[in-house]
């Protein structure tokens, strides 16, 4: 098994959304940012891989199961991930060690003590009331839980919501040991384009339900340009790049995939720059001509 998860071809239509032909993977190891705006589906793929739901069409595999089947397969897949939303719904009227003494039971893999460890070192009080929590320490607990059972595979829609920047840069830490001993991926769903920067190692960029990019974070910062310039320079920018020419009130800008080929022929023209993962974030867009 090449990938801890795996999106082939996924299809998943709704009444106002659709997400269309969606393939990429979450190999041994790694962290993959999923960005995008909201409303592209990043939270939809959350639920395919969790097995809340299942695609029209194409495929979902996590460990190689399709995590929506049912029997000892399904769940034993299931029970090898660990997932936070970005608001978590926990049993509110509960302590903090009462609903950990609910949710453990449920993974095989269960470790107490690293959930003590880990209550301890968020500043999570175990007795205290779940509703009493405030929405940053509630995501504290919910990335306890997730973390305390050992899971292979971590899905994480918007953790960083709420959280205060120093406890962000230590959870992004945290991940990093996490993955250290290439065992376990985490799948991280996020619009903090800093966060993306420091731990990513994949990025996806979902826009509209469709796959935009897909690859390593380092194909986009050490080889991709941004070229802007006047708008004369529209059309020879939209035949160079496979996005979307965007107006600006200066001009026009556009991706290159190649910044030596896009100072070759706009450098005497236009202004060059390496691209950052902003520019791909606002800049990965599919052609007009293709929108639909």
């Amino acid at each position: 098994m090449d990938s801890l998860l795996e999106f082939s071809g996924v299809t998943k239509r709704f009444e106002d959304f659709a997400l269309r032909d969606v393939s990429f993977s979450v190999p041994p190891g790694y962290v993959v940012g999923l960005v995008g705006p909201n409303g592209a589906g990043k939270s939809t793929l959350m639920r395919l891989a969790l097995g809340l739901i299942s695609p029209d069409g194409g495929s979902v595999r996590v460990f190689g199961t399709d995590p929506a089947a049912a029997g000892q397969a399904g769940a034993g897949a299931r029970a090898r991930v660990g997932f936070v939303h970005d608001s978590p719904v926990l049993y509110d009227y509960l302590s903090v060690e009462r609903v950990a003494a609910i949710v453990g039971p449920f993974y095989p893999a269960w470790d107490p003590a690293l959930f003590g460890r880990l209550l301890a070192d968020f500043g999570v009080p175990p007795k205290a009331a779940v509703r009493s929590l405030s929405r940053g320490t509630k995501m504290k607990f919910a990335l306890a839980l997730a973390l305390s059972h050992r899971a292979e595979l971590l899905l994480l829609d918007e953790p960083t919501g709420g959280l205060d920047p120093v406890f962000r840069d230590g959870l992004l830490d945290r991940l990093s040991e996490a993955i250290g001993d290439a065992r376990a991926s985490v799948l991280f769903s996020t619009q903090l384009i800093s966060d993306l920067e420091r731990i990513a190692d994949f990025i996806v960029i979902i826009r509209q339900g469709r796959v935009m990019f897909s690859g390593p974070k380092d194909n986009i910062l050490d080889r991709w340009a941004v070229v802007r310039g006047g708008p004369e320079l529209a059309a020879a920018l939209a035949a160079a790049s496979r996005w979307s020419v965007m107006t600006t009130r200066q001009g026009v800008e556009a991706l290159l995939e190649d910044i030596e080929e896009a100072r070759r022929m706009f450098g005497g023209k236009a202004l060059v720059e390496k691209a950052t993962l902003e520019d791909a974030f606002l800049l990965c867009r599919e052609p007009a001509k293709r929108e639909k």
